[in-house]
């Protein structure tokens, strides 16, 4: 139970941080630059791959898709914790894809983000491999 607990913690700090970040980029001015002229000029210039998009379109773009996938984490791993535990906690496939994630998520942070992002997410990770110790404590007590 306490492993179930702690996923959907891991899953619910994700899926929190995505829809903040998805608020933020289409309300207030949170992630617009602080002078509005670098703003414009975004709005005007294109990435040298392709003129038909800008680059603010593209860093809109990039904001949106970043909260997807912390949203799409948090509610695929919310849920399966919740309703398929027994599928999530045997399945190496699943965890391991889900450290991959999170664990990318913290190096993301680290490199090109700030303290905020990155105290939530390791949280949320601290959480997800605390999630996994105790769900094979609990297989291994089982065996035994």
């Amino acid at each position: 139970m306490a492993a179930k607990i702690l996923m959907v913690l891991s899953a619910g700090i994700s899926f929190t941080l995505g829809v903040v970040h998805l608020v933020y980029t289409f309300w207030g001015p949170l992630l617009t630059p602080r002078d509005p002229a670098l703003q414009i000029s975004m709005s005007q210039i294109a990435p040298v791959l392709t003129k038909e998009t800008t680059m603010w379109r593209c860093w809109v773009g990039f904001n949106v898709s970043h909260s997807m996938g912390l949203i799409l984490f948090g509610l695929v791993f919310g849920f399966l914790a919740l309703a398929h535990g027994q599928l999530l906690f045997h399945s190496s496939f699943l965890l391991v894809v889900g450290l991959a994630m999170l664990g990318g998520f913290v190096v993301l942070c680290k490199v090109y983000f700030f303290s905020a992002p990155l105290t939530g997410i390791s949280i949320s990770l601290a959480c997800y491999v605390a999630s996994i110790a105790l769900s094979r404590a609990s297989i291994m007590r089982s065996w035994t």
